[in-house]
């Protein structure tokens, strides 16, 4: 019988010397193996471990919850963000009313990274928005993922380097492996160019992750809408910064003589 992996996390209620100890010493009376553990927010911790038999977990809530030194708050078999939580030892922020928009500021870039490479490695055909001012990161995030998850990118429209409008993928480039960049500022400055329409609705009928810089300029172009997209990312400079439009489409296109480094 393969073992199956599990998520525990805890509050402390009493950070006693010796606590982590007692509990690493518990999961191993019961044969249950440590695969990552770290602190994460609010004197919390998280733990995936792994088990043989699932009567093992079942003892491992019960004899933790008479513990009065910690509260378990989460013992589930692991989801992704379970996961992020325990490497980066921070959660992702959704919004708190749209669950599927995922907060980041700046100095998360590495955990960004990783969700995205996640998303990229274990998910097909999905919409992914992401907003954000200009020079904040997003498309350097894009691309780093793309390499983690070691994944093709192919830039739609972008500034990034150069401006780029592309009306034409060539032979090896309709691959559900690539991951396909679209900037929805630039994209809608080309509204009268077919050929670069074509290709966009072209390649959103492919079976493959497309990311959509400023989705919510892009949807005003298109029939979809922001319902459509699977996950909506926000980057921030810092948490309080409000995302606005106008400055993006004013300056987005000023940038277009050279490089745009790689800032993170």
């Amino acid at each position: 019988m393969e073992k199956t992996e599990w998520y525990l996390e805890y509050e402390i209620q009493h950070n006693r010397p010796g606590l982590l100890g007692d509990i690493s010493s518990l999961l191993g009376m019961l044969s249950i193996n440590i695969i990552m553990i770290n602190g994460i927010e609010n004197s919390r911790r998280g733990i995936l471990i792994l088990s043989k038999y699932d009567e093992n977990i079942a003892r491992l809530k019960s004899i933790l919850e008479t513990m009065t030194t910690i509260r378990v708050t989460k013992i589930r078999k692991p989801r992704l963000f379970d996961k992020l939580a325990v490497r980066h030892g921070k959660y992702l922020h959704r919004d708190t009313n749209d669950r599927k928009t995922i907060r980041f500021v700046r100095n998360e870039l590495g955990l960004l990274v990783d969700f995205m490479a996640e998303i990229y490695k274990k998910e097909e055909h999905k919409l992914i928005g992401i907003r954000g001012m200009p020079r904040v990161g997003k498309t350097e995030s894009v691309v780093a993922a793309s390499v983690s998850a070691n994944k093709h990118w192919l830039f739609v429209s972008s500034t990034l380097l150069k401006q780029t409008v592309r009306s034409q993928l060539i032979e090896g480039e309709h691959d559900p492996n690539n991951i396909y960049i679209i900037d929805g500022v630039l994209s809608k400055r080309q509204i009268d160019d077919e050929k670069h329409w074509q290709l966009i609705r072209e390649i959103m009928q492919l079976p493959s992750i497309k990311v959509v810089e400023h989705p919510d300029i892009f949807v005003q172009a298109t029939q979809y809408t922001i319902d459509d997209f699977d996950y909506i990312i926000e980057l921030r400079s810092h948490e309080n910064e409000e995302i606005t439009y106008e400055p993006i489409e004013r300056q987005e296109f000023t940038q277009n003589d050279g490089f745009s480094m790689f800032d993170f």
